[in-house]
């Protein structure tokens, strides 16, 4: 299902909505329908350096204690 950011122009109250088709969208802070939808702020990796202590080099560095003997931590593909 997808979750929409909207703003309200009677209150200025930005917020998310799950949408089903076309249904009407109302703020639940004033009950207003002048509402407008926001483009979404999106959040991706493309690639680039892996920086310690992030979650990506915990995935890579774990990856030989798991119980994979062969591994050495930054390629797995070889177990």
């Amino acid at each position: 299902m997808p979750i929409f950011e909207y703003t309200c122009q009677k209150c200025g109250k930005e917020f998310e909505e799950i949408v089903l088709g076309n249904e009407a969208i109302t703020c639940p802070a004033c009950g207003s329908a002048d509402t407008e939808k926001l483009i979404s702020r999106a959040v991706f990796r493309t690639g680039g350096p892996i920086v310690a202590g992030s979650p990506s080099a915990n995935a890579i560095t774990s990856r030989g204690k798991s119980g994979c003997a062969g591994c050495t931590g930054g390629n797995c593909s070889t177990c």
